[in-house]
Parts: C-alpha cells; structure tokens; sequence
C-alpha cells in the first residue's frame, strides 16, 4: 500500500468520535490500544477525556509533515521521522504530559500510520494467542486457553474496516458488500477471518488466530502436556513408515498445530507440497511447495477452490501431500491421492471424536457429488487412512491429544478402530483437569510395517513387553 493510501486511511474523523465520559475506562484515541504488557493493557485506570482530542491533534500533524515519498517498507526510518516530527509538535504546543502518556501516545499514533492499529498491543503480546473483534466496542482475546474482555475499543465501523483493508489489500484480496466474508493471513503467518454487515449485525468482526514467530517443536507440545514422549515416538514412527494421518478435532483445539509438529518428521529429502485456505503450516524442510485458495473476484469468478489444487498437486510429482484442513469435496481427492501412491500423506478435519471423523469424511465425499455406495466410500477411507490423531481443547483450556486411533479395515459394512493412546481423565482439582495419558495395551497392525522399515520401537511402549 502506498504511503498516500495508507497515511488517508490512518486520518481520524473518518467517522464520528464516540464520547468518551470522564471515569470511564481508557480508551487511548481512534485505536484505544493501551501500551504493549498485558498488565497495561487490560487495566481499567481512567484518563483525562482530552487525551483522545490531543492524540488526534497531534496525529494529524505528524501525518501532514511526513514525507509523502517515504517508503512504508522501511520501518525503521519510518519510525525514526514519526518520532522526530512528534517531539517537535509535543514542543511547539507546549503538551504537558508524563513520560508515560508521551510513550503511549507516540506508539499509539505510529500503530495508526504503519500497523493495525488497536491491534498491534495485542498482536505483540505472546501470551495472547487468539484476538477477537466483534465491532468497534468489544475486543476479546484468548490467553492459555481462557477468553478475557479487553478494554480496547475502536473509534467506530469505519476504524475497524480500514484495518480489516489493511490486511487483506497486500494478499489482493477484497471484502464489501458483495463480498462480506474474507480469509487471510499476516505477514508472520497469523490467519484472519473478517466478517462485516449486513452478515455481522455488531458491525465489522475480526478474529486472529495467531502463531508463534517459531513453530512449536516436540518439547514444547509435551512441556504443555499435549502429549507424552512415547506418543510422539510413536507419531514418528508412523510419519517416517509414510503412513496417512487425519488430525481430528474441534475449533481451537491444536490441530494445526499438531500437524505442523507432525510434518516436522518427513525427511529432508522428500518433496512436500501443502494446500491450505490461507497458509498457515509452518513446514521447514527444504522442498516443500506452499498453494492457496483463492477466492472469486469482484465478477465472481476465477475461483480456485482447494479440491482443485489437490488434483492438480497430483501432476506435481509429490512425495506427500498436505490440506491444511478438508472441509467438503477435497476429502475425495484427498483419499484417492492416498489410495495411489502419495503415502504418508495428511490432513486435518473437524469432528468430536476419531469415529465422528471417519462420518464426516463420509459427509464430504457426498459433498463431491459423486453417486457411490456408502460401502464403497468407507472401503475407500479404510483403505486410505491409517491413523486419526485426535485432540481436544479440555474445559480448563488445556490442549491435548486425547485418543491415537489405528485404523485397520472393514468388518461388513461397519470401519474396524482401535485406540493406541488414550487420554484418561482422573478427576479435577483447583480446576484443573488431571488425568494420565496412556497406552491401551493394543499393539497396531501396521507395527510390521515399521520392522520392514528398519523402524524399532523401544519395547514396552504400549503397555506391554512383546
């Protein structure tokens, strides 16, 4: 985006300023973002009622005296003028303010020219690791599993859309009212989901769902408590023997996360293209191949759906294939691919447990609008899919992989399943969920596979010595 486009976009008075009444929580100018730290940002100290007007003031005369040809790409000059120009104007009006309203009100004035505003304190907060907006009064977020009400507001609908084109104008996408639903993702890897009137009857909502700078690893999922050392040997004895996995599970939940844990054990050596909405694995490897959705245009046409991008991944000499998450018809193109030689292939899927994932593959075949037997669909599923990774966000906020399912055929018309792991639940204390996650004694069939492979598993590691 231009500097012209994005300084307009930053102007207040776009809209008209809620008041704001003596006492009342601090909403800190157009953006009300408080300073970075958590502590700051979620208090409800009150402040002086000018400060908004002066926050205005002095945006409004930082941006007149900015270079117009100054490349936005180049944060740090950027910075360097926006912070010259505010101590100059702070001097000539002659401002009284503390060291503390000084800092805030230049990072709040620096998010509204070069970020997203409101949202920057929040985004830079690692502890938060989902933000909700559902119109320009009510702001969300989720911290260790737990959603909180924050204080910080937006000036009106129309601050909250100019954020909303901030994010979207760089991937060249579009929301409006023709269009009133958009996916997207920030340049560290964030997804966004947008949605405005007259869907949204709150006014425009935005929700991120943030990931770390660094991907999670191994250690972190079992220091979290996600799962045991002895689950992920398992798991990557299963990703190197090439078998196909589904991680199931519900909103929130991980499953992304734990893909990307999973994929961290393909070798090095193999080609990988992955397919997704808006890209969010983090896979590093050396040869992976990244594809994306893309949406219609303002015609409504020139779609790419993912189904298509499945087929056409196919043609691009994968050694494995990964959806981010199937949804509909891809689930068919997913299996076929997994029935024909792209072993070790997987994917994500939503459903409330490994039975309940296997049904809603079922469902999204339907959706692809062939005419097959049920039968025939689930001998395909038995076929393609070796194991259901299933994970659970529990009622404290806690994430974990609460069953490791073999599938392992067809008994008449019904798919044969067999818990590996399971998690099991002992009871709660101080609200806290305790529970163990252990082997169910079951020893898969396909643990063969792993001996033909040179893969060897230490004895004991589902329960029993063999």
């Amino acid at each position: 985006m231009s500097l012209l486009k994005r300084i307009e976009s930053a102007r207040p008075g776009a809209g008209p300023e809620a008041p704001v009444a003596p006492g009342a929580p601090a909403a800190g100018g157009p953006g009300g973002s408080l300073p970075a730290t958590p502590s700051r940002m979620l208090s409800q100290a009150p402040v002086r009622e000018s400060f908004r007007d002066v926050k205005f003031r002095i945006q409004n005369r930082v941006i007149q005296d900015l270079d117009p040809k100054l490349d936005l790409s180049n944060q740090v000059e950027v910075r360097r003028q926006i912070e010259e120009i505010f101590g100059r104007v702070i001097d000539e009006e002659g401002l009284a303010l503390t060291r503390a309203e000084r800092v805030r009100m230049l990072e709040q004035i620096t998010d509204e020219i070069i970020g997203l505003g409101p949202l920057e304190p929040l985004l830079r907060d690692e502890s938060i690791t989902e933000v909700m907006v559902n119109g320009p009064r009510q702001v969300y977020i989720e911290r260790s599993g737990k959603l909180e009400l924050t204080n910080v507001v937006f000036q009106n609908d129309d601050h909250v859309m100019r954020i909303i084109d901030r994010i979207i104008a760089p991937i060249g996408r579009r929301v409006d009212e023709s269009s009133p639903m958009v996916d997207a993702r920030l340049t560290d890897g964030s997804r966004v989901n947008a949605i405005i009137p007259p869907l949204s009857l709150v006014g425009p909502v935005i929700t991120v769902r943030k990931f770390s700078a660094s991907p999670f690893t191994v250690d972190d999922l079992i220091r979290f408590g996600t799962a045991t050392p002895e689950m992920f040997d398992f798991l990557k004895a299963c990703v190197e023997a090439r078998l196909n996995v589904f991680v199931s599970g519900g909103t929130g939940s991980g499953k992304t996360t734990t893909l990307n844990v999973l994929s961290s054990f393909i070798p090095n050596d193999e080609r990988i293209v992955t397919i997704e909405d808006a890209a969010e694995l983090q896979l590093r490897q050396e040869h992976v191949v990244t594809l994306e959705s893309r949406p219609p245009n303002i015609e409504g046409k020139g779609a790419i759906p993912i189904r298509e991008l499945v087929r056409n991944s196919l043609r691009m000499r994968p050694d494995r294939v990964i959806v981010g998450e199937c949804r509909g018809g891809e689930a068919l193109d997913m299996l076929q691919a997994m029935n024909t030689g792209h072993d070790g292939s997987m994917s994500t899927g939503h459903a409330n447990s490994p039975r309940d994932m296997l049904s809603r593959l079922e469902t999204m075949v339907l959706m692809a609008g062939v005419d097959l037997p049920l039968r025939a669909i689930r001998e395909q599923i038995a076929s393609a899919v070796d194991l259901i990774v299933h994970q659970s966000r529990l009622k404290d906020g806690t994430r974990k992989v609460t069953h490791i399912t073999e599938v392992q055929g067809m008994e008449g018309d019904v798919i044969v399943m067999q818990d590996v792991f399971v998690f099991e639940q002992t009871g709660v204390l101080d609200g806290k969920i305790e529970g163990r996650l252990k082997p169910t004694g079951i020893r898969p069939k396909f643990v063969e596979k792993f001996e033909v492979m040179g893969i060897h598993l230490p004895p004991g590691l589902f329960g029993f010595t063999y």
